[in-house]
């Protein structure tokens, strides 16, 4: 997002987490879902989106509207977040939508955060995302738009309830129904940082060829903080195929340190 856009979700997230301060987990899980519902509607109706997101029309007409369609269909915590949400400024129409929806991933990680399972959620997220794109059949299935969102989501459902929270459920069913525009794996991804950010740490994905140790895995993440000045969530992968060594990314940046890819810089060094 864009100025005026990077503002106004700023100032959503923080009305958020001021309407949740206090609520119990269920009630959070219920705003959540609610407003992946407006997320979907704003998806599907394009017109609508333009509408409520069109700065040049007057603020009251763009609330009324909102108010209009969702009054006693979505809770009032809900409402009141939406109508704020369309009342502020937005650089492109599509914006509103990313922000209801980041809006909707913090609130079901903040009732994971209630139940003291936000580690949980988001070990579940990444370990979902590994067996999606391991599995080539499960991903084509997945990532098939010419089957319905409600199809998709339920397959996902029947895979993993019961093997996973509800929360982590919530989210990975809400990804794969409704991935608008996303892989599936870039999606829980997506989802997974939103949730390490209530505890404003950042994610380390972690690829080694044997496991770390617990001493391994405390020292790299005393490193990767004293690097980035924040508290950094590790989400470590064993791949045979690095040799030995170790790749790290945070975010865009590969710290590349395996014996893989040295390997392959000095087979490039060789043919150059």
């Amino acid at each position: 997002m864009r100025g005026a856009s990077r503002a106004s979700l700023s100032a959503a997230k923080e009305r958020l987490a001021a309407a949740l301060d206090g609520a119990t987990a269920a009630q959070a899980s219920e705003v959540g879902d609610q407003l992946f519902a407006v997320v979907n509607l704003l998806d599907q109706e394009t017109g609508l989106r333009r509408s409520l997101s069109d700065s040049s029309r007057e603020r009251a007409a763009r609330t009324g509207l909102a108010e209009a369609l969702l009054a006693g269909k979505i809770s009032d915590t809900a409402l009141d977040q939406v109508t704020e949400l369309v009342a502020a400024r937005w650089s492109e129409p599509g914006d509103l939508a990313d922000a209801a929806e980041e809006l909707a991933v913090v609130a079901i990680a903040e009732a994971a955060d209630d139940e003291g399972q936000l580690d949980e959620l988001e070990d579940e997220l990444f370990r979902f995302s590994r067996i999606v794109q391991a599995n080539a059949g499960l991903r084509s299935a997945l990532s098939n738009q010419f089957v319905p969102a409600a199809a998709r989501a339920g397959l996902v459902s029947e895979l993993v309830q019961g093997k996973v929270s509800g929360q982590a459920l919530r989210l990975i069913t809400q990804a794969a129904g409704y991935p608008r525009g996303r892989s599936l794996d870039t999606g829980l991804e997506a989802y997974a940082n939103l949730a390490a950010e209530l505890r404003q740490r950042l994610v380390a994905e972690v690829h080694v060829a044997v496991p770390l140790t617990s001493e391994q895995r405390g020292r790299l993440a005393a490193a990767l903080v004293a690097a980035y000045g924040r508290d950094v969530y590790l989400n470590v992968v064993v791949d045979p195929e690095l040799i030995g060594g170790i790749t790290v990314r945070v975010g865009d940046e590969l710290i590349n340190g395996s014996v893989a890819s040295k390997l392959a810089d000095l087979r490039r060094r060789m043919v150059a």
